[in-house]
């Protein structure tokens, strides 16, 4: 049965000629906006797109199919915005509290997806350390945050993203040789070592402490993931850094695994003061949407979970 990702993933390789690029537009990984466009030529039986080393290209009848796929979603927002009007969502405004990083890494899809369902809502970015996100959630100064570890007790929540502690190492250095299964934690703690903290009370120190180590040598601390990986990239030591906030471009780094995984659970969780905000639920509403598959958070039942 066609559904409206996959009309959506057609009309964004259309716009930008690039499955990879039509991904981050919709909000999909790249497997995920695939597997909507083999879905949606299996449904039609006809072939919709070309794949070639310049990129996506559209058929004669993906063409077409695409150009009825722009007036069936047009078709759609203009509903969407009757009920919104209805609803008293056709203008208004929500305070997003977050740490820079994840703003600049994990939110923009879902930003451009709210946007483009409620484009009368402004968002209004508020970049805060952790600390100071769930200080603006308790003073109802933001309406939702975005917040690591377990969810606070009786808030309403929406799992996001479940990130990954991996090692960054320079290309040349010894723990490469065999590093590929997974670098033991103790083996690395032992290393000279550069901790970023990206405004988050949980960075390499705290990691190591939970696993009863402690960073033997540390070089340098700073803020910013970029700084600290270019340090690690010109031999100052190594890190461990979130997933997430991985470089595009990791010459002169080598990136392993964990021997034992840690994980990072973020999450979206609501001030109590705009727990009924009908502006706040349409935001979880779209980050269920473009969230589905995630993993869910072993943490949550602690809290209560947001369900459309």
């Amino acid at each position: 049965m066609m559904n409206v990702t996959q009309l959506r993933a057609l009309v964004a390789v259309a716009d930008t000629g690039s499955i990879t690029h039509a991904a981050e537009r919709i909000g999909l990984t790249q497997s995920g906006a695939s597997q909507a466009l083999s879905a949606l030529e299996d449904h039609l039986a006809v072939r919709l797109v070309m794949r070639g080393r310049r990129g996506v290209t559209l058929t004669r009848v993906g063409e077409g199919v695409a150009a009825r796929a722009r007036e069936a979603l047009a078709a759609l927002d203009a509903i969407r915005r009757t009920a919104d009007g209805a609803r008293g969502l056709e203008t208004g405004r929500i305070r997003l509290a977050s740490v820079p990083s994840v703003f600049a890494t994990l939110l923009p899809p879902l930003l451009q997806r709210f946007h483009a369902r409620h484009p009368g809502i402004e968002v209004v970015a508020l970049e805060a350390t952790d600390r100071e996100v769930a200080a603006l959630l308790e003073a109802g100064t933001a309406d939702i945050g975005v917040v690591a570890g377990p969810a606070t007790p009786g808030r309403t929540v929406v799992p996001l993203h479940r990130d990954e502690w991996v090692a960054v190492v320079p290309a040349g250095h010894a723990l490469v040789r065999g590093g590929a299964a997974g670098i033991p934690l103790a083996a690395l703690a032992r290393e000279p070592f550069v901790v970023a903290t990206g405004g988050c009370s949980t960075h390499a120190r705290t990691v190591a402490r939970q696993a009863g180590l402690e960073l033997a040598d540390i070089r340098v601390e700073v803020h910013d993931w970029t700084s600290a990986l270019a340090l690690v990239r010109e031999g100052l030591g190594v890190s461990l850094v979130p997933a997430l906030n991985l470089p595009d471009d990791r010459r002169g780094l080598r990136v392993l695994p964990l021997a034992e995984p840690v994980h990072r659970d973020l999450s979206l969780e609501v001030s109590p003061d705009s727990a009924g905000s009908a502006i706040v639920l349409a935001f979880l509403d779209t980050a269920v949407t473009i969230g589905a598959g995630n993993p869910p958070r072993p943490d949550m039942h602690s809290a209560e979970t947001w369900t459309p």
